[in-house]
């Protein structure tokens, strides 16, 4: 999917987001039982599969600080914005955050679009412009990760983005608080991590 983003101050609603055109996904047996190490190595299923905070993750591989650009926080209302399908999870009228994640020294390694309810979103994101790890463990919020989808795929914007021509791996997955899911996040992880991970196949 091509992406065309406006400034989040902007009144016009950005159409669309940066998907991937899958050329491979997973079933749902395969996310809860992994994948042959033939497909995905164990350090790039530890990545995408695991339960753990991915910006956290970031920061131990790179030994940086994993930082955040906004570049879109938009209302969507009650669309469903072509996002996964468990976004009709997330209660509407809703907003969209998409952001990337990226090193203090500016190495870009990493998209997420998230979609959340709009009257909770400042409960969960106090500032904004932090990753949601570094919001969420502030407030020590007990969460689940339920991950939802694991993709192979291509995306022309993604790989200008990294610098790259080649398929990636991304994943979606819900937040559960106190029983209920309070946002979708589908995320896209730049090749740039084979360098701490090695292949990813």
């Amino acid at each position: 999917m091509t992406a065309t983003f406006r400034s989040s101050d902007s009144a016009t609603l950005p159409t669309t987001w940066h998907c991937l055109d899958p050329i491979w996904e997973a079933s749902e047996l395969e996310i809860q039982q992994g994948l042959p190490h033939s497909q995905l190595s164990p350090a790039w299923q530890m990545m995408l599969l695991g339960d753990g905070s991915p910006t956290r993750h970031l920061q131990l591989l790179t030994g940086e600080p994993t930082e955040v650009d906004v570049i879109d926080m938009s209302s969507i209302g009650f669309s469903l914005d072509h996002a996964p399908s468990a976004i009709e999870q997330i209660p509407g009228s809703r907003l969209r955050r998409q952001i990337w994640l990226r090193t203090a020294s500016g190495q870009r390694l990493g998209y997420a679009a998230s979609w959340w309810e709009s009257s909770h979103i400042d409960e969960y994101l106090q500032n904004r412009s932090q990753p949601i790890w570094s919001n969420l463990s502030r407030s020590r919020m007990e969460l689940y990760r339920e991950i939802k989808g694991l993709h192979y795929g291509r995306s022309a914007a993604l790989e200008a983005a990294f610098g790259v021509s080649a398929p990636l791996w991304g994943r979606h997955y819900l937040f559960w608080h106190h029983g209920k899911p309070f946002t979708l996040i589908y995320e896209v992880f730049s090749p740039y991590l084979e360098r701490y991970l090695g292949k990813a196949r």
